[in-house]
């Protein structure tokens, strides 16, 4: 497997700038760090990435142009992804909305351990995996990057691990910035506030993509 050189080093470029560019697996990063502590944040970040390369498979395989070429099946994961972002939304707008009191350190740090990791891990897949801009992102750019006299589906795998490298220190430092910002005292007006304007940016990007 050989890739060129100066393709790689535009990739690399290319996929830090996507990488570091605020979006939906950004939130949901931050959201369950303050949910369930920094594991919980960092299990979401390895679900978020994992889906990547469900997409360089699919991309090198070519099913990726046939979602978008078929009406109907693109319109199905536009669909999906939009109910599911619209579901995580709501999720954050009922926890603004509690206004019950607060818990103790100690009954938050048991509630942080009893947060099941495979719902973070679960969370983060799907909302990359049925994330059609992902599809389309892996589809348009990844061959660009692809050495014709290499193997395209070997080849695609491994700049979908360099994303995955990338993206997975990007977003466990972010969760480690929201522990400490945990640590230094937040009152639970402004933990309902972040919750609502995360749910809302949720709600709002799932109904965009929607009506796209």
């Amino acid at each position: 497997m050989v890739l060129i050189s100066d393709l790689f080093w535009a990739y690399l470029i290319a996929i830090t700038l996507l990488t570091i560019t605020p979006g939906v697996d950004t939130l949901l990063v931050m959201r369950n760090t303050g949910r369930g502590g920094l594991g919980d944040g960092c299990v979401t970040s390895v679900g978020i990435c994992s889906g990547l390369f469900i997409h360089a498979t699919l991309s090198a395989l070519g099913i990726s142009l046939l979602l978008v070429e078929t009406a109907w099946a693109f319109s199905a994961l536009k669909w999906a992804g939009a109910c599911y972002l619209v579901w995580l939304g709501l999720g954050s707008l009922r926890q603004a909305l509690n206004r019950g009191e607060e818990p103790s350190a100690r009954v938050l740090a048991v509630a942080r351990r009893n947060v099941p990791m495979l719902a973070s891990f679960r969370e983060g897949l799907l909302s990359n995996v049925l994330n059609p801009k992902t599809a389309l992102f892996y589809m348009a750019l990844l061959p660009q990057f692809v050495d014709p006299a290499g193997n395209a589906f070997q080849q695609s795998l491994m700049l979908a691990g360099v994303h995955f490298l990338l993206a997975m220190l990007w977003q466990c430092g972010l969760a480690w910035m929201v522990v400490t910002f945990r640590s230094l005292g937040v009152s639970p007006r402004l933990k309902r506030v972040l919750n609502g304007l995360t749910g809302g940016f949720f709600v709002a990007m799932g109904a965009k993509l929607a009506s796209t």
